[in-house]
């Protein structure tokens, strides 16, 4: 297996990107569940940068997504201008760097370091979640009032979906997925049907992050947003696509590292906690509320099984995406009740 130096990558960026500031160091911050690689980077001139480095997906959405980020941390007003990491532009343009030989093509983005506070607990007690509630409708309306000034975007539900299907009839999607293609394609064709019938593709499509866990935003003493990193899964969607993972925050057995995507936390009273503060704030429609199924089905079709073996290391990958087949698939229809949601917030 290749040893790849990352390291070197990162010097060769920045050494593209600014070479009059020489780089002292790189070290390795990643999460260990992931297959994605952050590094902090310190200067010759004190100064510190974070890198991130991707070598999955197609190098034109990681510039939509991070050229959209950008637009969204410069365009946010108070409370959120300082919410989200800055990447460092070049002239008048977002700075990537694409790295590319005979067997890996990588590319990188340069953040400034966000100032963190408090992390919220495992496991929330009802006044957190009720608070969470609350500060994620403002910041997704904050979200909602700049859609019609962000750049383009290209990565789509439909995109994201086809391009899996695409995957499962290559040799090594047959190789990957061998025991569930057809799975895979009735998952695929439920999905557009429901969408179709639920109007869905009609919402608003707002920048939603959708990897909340707690390890990925900060909040100030009195539980407001207040530093948000880890952009992995960011995509311009409806604002429905964030709330399972609220749901894994709320939920009773709190946020874990040792993890799987029970379809559960979103039937809990706690999870109707979430959804009530929220609901008053910034109310949901309907087809919102019935959507909610469709965009946990689309989570774990597309970060699952499309994007697992690269997001994910394989020990992680596996186990996750069999638990998609043998649990989530099965037990979505039987336990996602929509009926209990739209009666909970008179809708």
């Amino acid at each position: 297996m290749r040893v790849v130096n990352f390291e070197g990558i990162i010097r060769q960026a920045w050494e593209e990107y600014d070479a009059s500031r020489g780089v002292i160091s790189v070290t390795d911050i990643s999460a260990k569940v992931s297959t994605n690689h952050v590094f902090r980077v310190k200067l010759e001139n004190g100064g510190k940068v974070i890198a991130k480095l991707s070598y999955f997906g197609q190098y034109e959405h990681f510039v939509d997504d991070h050229t959209l980020i950008n637009a969204l941390a410069n365009n946010l007003n108070a409370p959120y201008e300082r919410f989200l990491a800055r990447s460092l532009m070049k002239g008048n343009s977002l700075y990537t760097y694409k790295y590319s030989d005979r067997d890996l093509s990588a590319w990188v983005v340069f953040y400034n370091a966000v100032c963190v506070k408090e992390k919220l607990p495992r496991v929330l007690n009802e006044f957190q979640v009720r608070r969470l509630g609350q500060e994620v409708a403002k910041f997704h309306k904050a979200c909602f009032e700049l859609k019609n000034i962000l750049p383009y975007w290209s990565k789509t539900i439909t995109i994201d979906i086809e391009y899996l299907l695409k995957i499962i009839e290559s040799e090594d999607g047959q190789f990957e997925h061998r025991m569930h293609t057809d799975s895979i394609r009735y998952q695929c064709d439920l999905l557009f049907k429901n969408m179709e019938a639920l109007g869905a593709n009609s919402l608003p499509a707002i920048p939603v992050f959708v990897d909340w866990n707690i390890g990925n935003f900060s909040v100030d003493e009195d539980l407001h947003f207040y530093s948000r990193w880890d952009y992995d899964w960011f995509r311009m969607s409806s604002r429905v696509m964030d709330f399972y993972f609220f749901s894994r925050v709320c939920s009773s057995v709190g946020d874990r590292t040792s993890f799987s995507y029970y379809v559960d936390p979103m039937m809990e009273e706690r999870f109707l906690w979430f959804l009530e503060e929220y609901h008053q704030i910034y109310p949901l429609t309907q087809t919102e509320i019935l959507f909610m199924k469709e965009a946990y089905r689309f989570f774990i079709l597309n970060y699952v099984i499309k994007d697992g073996r690269y997001f994910f290391h394989e020990i992680y990958a596996s186990r996750l995406q069999n638990e998609a087949h043998t649990i989530h698939f099965p037990e979505l229809d039987k336990k996602f009740d929509a009926e209990k949601i739209l009666a909970r917030l008179n809708c």
